[in-house]
């Protein structure tokens, strides 16, 4: 089943009156959404209570939860205590997730900090081993699912992403952000063909049975020729990615990703209405 939602709450939300993310699982069973992904971009700073609060509501509303780890994360930093903070992040992410009743820890893979593409690719495949070993040695069941970047100056392609998922089996995913991927090829994702074509090299990498739940975020996005610059929303004409161009593939390839949304204040609309096109065109396949 692919499941859609949110990442973080969405102006509608706060509108509503809802005043906590405790009171998020039931709000996103009423737009008739399944999926939301906790935000601690700024550092785990979640208490044990709240984070099972949380998974208890978003288990009696049928959301599944995902969490965000924090953006400082950098694999490819070659300092090392900077690099032990990364995997003490993720701990922390795993931690909480774990409590709220989840499993995935979305995290970016880092920065090029100026150096050649090769040297970051093995100071971060290097790190995503000790990362692998030490947040499943202390959470079995979480999954990790480093991200697609969308500026060039970072270490996040999705070639560089599926290299750092590849040795390793279902505990680590790959969170696809299409609207990243889109900023940073300047345009790239413009026809259904294009967007079938990146599914392809995912599941030639990791196989048809992995990728098949993959992890994915989604919103339209403004760039420039360095990349992202900011997320946009549906509504807001001459941006893209179209969602309707990556449904029919989803479809025809049986991936039944979670995929959250990352509009700019409307995510839970945007996600709503990703949904009402993803079952449409099941309908006529």
């Amino acid at each position: 089943m692919t499941l859609f939602g949110t990442a973080g709450n969405c102006e509608d939300f706060y509108e509503k009156g809802n005043k906590s993310t405790l009171q998020a699982p039931a709000y996103l069973q009423q737009m008739g959404l399944n999926a939301f992904e906790y935000s601690c971009g700024r550092g785990v700073m979640l208490r044990e209570n709240t984070a099972r609060a949380i998974g208890e509501a978003a288990a009696a509303h049928g959301v599944t939860i995902s969490i965000h780890a924090p953006y400082f994360t950098n694999l490819c930093n070659p300092d090392p205590e900077k690099q032990r903070a990364t995997v003490g992040y993720l701990l922390k992410a795993a931690q909480a997730v774990i409590w709220m009743g989840g499993r995935r820890v979305v995290f970016h893979p880092g920065a090029l900090m100026k150096m050649p593409r090769q040297e970051a690719r093995e100071r971060a495949e290097n790190a995503m081993r000790r990362a692998v070993e030490e947040v499943l040695s202390a959470f079995p069941d979480a999954i990790l699912c480093p991200e697609t970047l969308g500026k060039r100056n970072q270490y996040g392609t999705l070639k560089e992403v599926l290299s750092l998922c590849a040795p390793y089996g279902e505990h680590v995913l790959p969170c696809i952000d299409f609207a990243h991927l889109h900023a940073a090829g300047e345009g790239c994702l413009k026809s259904e063909a294009d967007f079938d074509a990146l599914l392809k090299e995912a599941v030639e990498a990791l196989g048809p049975a992995r990728m098949r739940r993959f992890h994915a975020h989604f919103s339209h996005i403004e760039y420039t020729g360095a990349g992202e610059k900011r997320h946009r929303t549906f509504a807001e004409e001459g941006y893209g990615p179209d969602f309707a161009h990556l449904a029919p593939c989803l479809l025809r390839r049986g991936l039944e990703p979670s995929i959250l949304c990352e509009s700019a204040g409307t995510q839970a609309q945007d996600a709503a209405q990703m949904q009402k096109i993803y079952l449409q065109c099941a309908e006529k396949m």
